[in-house]
């Protein structure tokens, strides 16, 4: 495999706007992301950015930053954007989707995404992490995967996303998270379909894929990485870089 990292980001979410120059530690989220990224050594890394101000907020060695169109419907459409504009010549054959709010993102969880992948059976690989609170349980802003892991094996395919808990029944839960490898023909694919009736319905942009038979491989990672979705979310990961670098000598 020879995989590309694209970052996708804009500043119109609804929740925080402004989101990807919100300061952490003294430097806007996004760059933050990029190190992560930079840190897992899988391939290029690329920032598929909405509007001008994020190119300019990203300036590190190394990142390209591709200025997209903002009416783009979702952040796969960015993603397939951009992967087009560096490599038309399809180079990359695996494309790893990484949000652009997920700054505190461990590099070695993004490297497990790729696992599927070495496997020919699946189209795209995703990553979840056990539920261990119960409020995520009834929490529909927590996704759930519903996926089984058979002893011994790292990879369990997915067969159905959902904001209520599934499946039923004893047993864990998974939480699924929106970090994704994608081969490179099924990410364009997927860009080409129309929304589905099930996305629609539980506003889950993974279930277009599942509808269109497209197969899913799930790896679980130890944790769900604390991501920023409000300003409440900003500040728990100020707190937490803040204790980090304090403890720095």
């Amino acid at each position: 495999m020879n995989p590309i990292i694209v970052i996708p980001t804009r500043m119109a979410s609804t929740r925080l706007p402004g989101k990807p120059l919100a300061g952490i530690g003294g430097e806007p989220m996004i760059r933050r992301v990029v190190r992560r990224a930079l840190a897992a050594e899988l391939g290029p890394v690329v920032v598929a950015a909405a509007e001008a101000e994020i190119v300019e907020a990203v300036a590190l060695p190394g990142v390209r930053v591709v200025l997209t169109d903002p009416a783009l419907p979702s952040g796969s459409d960015r993603v397939h954007a951009a992967v087009e504009a560096v490599d038309a010549a399809g180079l990359h054959d695996v494309v790893v989707n990484l949000q652009g709010d997920l700054p505190l993102f461990p590099p070695d969880d993004l490297r497990r995404v790729l696992l599927p992948l070495e496997r020919g059976e699946y189209d795209l690989a995703t990553l979840v992490a056990r539920v261990t609170e119960e409020r995520e349980i009834a929490a529909s802003s927590i996704v759930k995967a519903a996926c089984a892991f058979t002893e011994g094996d790292d990879v369990a395919r997915a067969l159905y996303f959902s904001r209520i808990a599934v499946p039923w029944g004893e047993g864990p839960l998974w939480h699924h998270i929106g970090v994704y490898g994608w081969r490179r023909a099924a990410l364009r694919r997927f860009v080409s379909l129309p929304p589905s009736p099930l996305e629609l319905r539980e506003s889950l942009e993974q279930l277009r894929a599942l509808e269109a038979g497209m197969a899913v491989g799930c790896v679980a990672i130890a944790r769900a990485p604390l991501g920023v979705d409000t300003p409440e979310d900003l500040e728990r990961v100020r707190a937490v870089v803040a204790l980090a670098e304090k403890d720095v000598p």
